[in-house]
């Protein structure tokens, strides 16, 4: 049966998710379109949304032929390794140990690769295929939020909207203030994506298994908490480890 308590998850989710790929995408956009010029941005956009879209029509008939309680399995079991991969990461940035993410250093990263190729006779072909690699890298990974979180419970019209939300947002504000969004705090994104990815992949793997969650969908709420106490106490962990190091360095 279909509630609010499933919907909401499954939308944030996928939104949230998306909206972590799709900034990173519109970042190499826009950065083919400042330097070089807005008609290879669009032409390599257009080509991976176009390869993405046949990807998308493929797959789409097949989840239906895979039982349901296999298919839980499987996603949930890619949906832990997604997230914890996601969660891992977030935590070292978190903690310190490796460098937070920065938008507006990988737009000028690119732009100045991007600038110093301008010379070259393929300079067109280079730009469009940067913006190509970009869409189609980014654009399968939220491919394969919205299957994840959605094809479980049947809800990948739901997922995709909460994708398609999160498109239309970054790409009206993006085009409008002109410039990477550097001010989304990208980590705190992930920390909260890879959370739900494996607190959802947590759930479905249960279910996939024949298991009975106490209070059905609500256990999501439990598993969520579960996790995310372990993971701001590995955080904290890390952080006096990282402490530790530097004063006995000093």
């Amino acid at each position: 049966m279909t509630s609010m308590t499933t919907i909401v998850p499954i939308m944030t989710a996928a939104f949230l998710g998306s909206f972590v790929e799709v900034v990173e995408a519109f970042t190499i956009i826009l950065a083919v379109g400042v330097s070089r010029s807005w008609r290879p941005a669009f032409i390599g956009t257009g080509l991976a949304l176009a390869v993405l879209a046949v990807l998308i029509l493929t797959l789409g008939p097949l989840l239906g032929m895979i039982p349901v309680e296999l298919m839980q399995f499987i996603i949930g079991t890619l949906l832990i390794l997604f997230g914890m991969r996601w969660l891992r990461k977030a935590i070292l940035r978190a903690a310190g140990i490796i460098a937070l993410h920065d938008e507006s250093e990988a737009f000028a990263r690119e732009t100045d690769q991007l600038k110093r190729q301008a010379a070259e006779r393929r300079a067109d072909f280079i730009a469009g295929t940067a913006a190509f690699k970009a869409v189609l890298l980014e654009g399968i990974e939220v491919v394969f939020i919205v299957i994840a979180v959605g094809a479980g419970r049947g809800m990948l019209g739901y997922a995709a909207l909460g994708a398609a939300l999160a498109c239309a947002l970054v790409l009206v504000v993006g085009f409008v203030v002109h410039k990477p969004l550097a001010q989304v705090p990208e980590n705190t994104l992930k920390f909260v994506v890879g959370l739900l990815l494996t607190s959802f992949g947590v759930f479905w793997v249960g279910e996939g298994l024949g298991a009975h969650w106490p209070g059905a969908d609500l256990s999501l709420i439990a598993i969520l908490a579960v996790l995310g106490v372990f993971s701001f106490a590995a955080v904290r962990a890390l952080r006096n480890h990282r402490g530790a190091k530097l004063e006995a360095l000093a």
